[in-house]
């Protein structure tokens, strides 16, 4: 049973990352999510990638806020594709958490997406588009929608252009 895995640091994560989820049900991608930080619960966090992959999680987004180690982590734990989507809050209004996720070291790969509602859905765009690599039917999916999304592009234009 192949899935997607999603981490949270915090479950004040979940109001972005709700649209993350909704774009796997959208495309009917299986997923599982839980809450588990890297600094308050790392034995869990181990503990749950290790158990994961067991039952076949075949990437993982990891969500987090502030000093944002959590994709890190998980990237250190994992051969499997990690992706971070850094939470905004804190001091730094979300800075520190992009570039706590986005500054790896070689060989520690995370790919990292934009804060907020746009990076909780291209995380789950991203990954899609991973495992479409070798799922013809999401592929198709996944064209399809593409389809979509420049028609309303061109039907919204519509509704307001102004051409000479």
């Amino acid at each position: 049973m192949n899935f997607v895995s999603i981490v949270l640091g915090s479950k004040s994560d979940y109001e972005i990352m709700k649209h993350c989820t909704d774009t796997f049900e959208k495309f009917n991608v299986r997923y599982e999510l839980i809450v588990s930080s890297a600094h308050r619960s790392s034995v869990r966090t181990k503990t749950y990638i290790k158990e994961a992959e067991e039952k076949g999680a075949v990437a993982f987004i990891a969500a987090a806020g502030m000093a944002a180690h959590l994709a890190g982590t998980l990237a250190s734990i994992t051969t499997k594709p990690v992706i971070g989507v850094p939470m905004k809050g804190g001091a730094m209004d979300g800075m520190d958490a992009m570039l706590s996720t986005v500054q790896m070291p070689a060989g520690m790969p995370v790919g990292t997406l934009a804060l907020g509602k746009s990076g909780a859905v291209n995380a789950a765009y991203f990954t899609m588009q991973i495992l479409a690599i070798t799922d013809s039917e999401l592929a198709v999916k996944l064209k399809e929608d593409r389809i979509v999304q420049a028609k309303k592009v061109e039907t919204d234009s519509l509704e307001i252009e102004v051409l000479l």
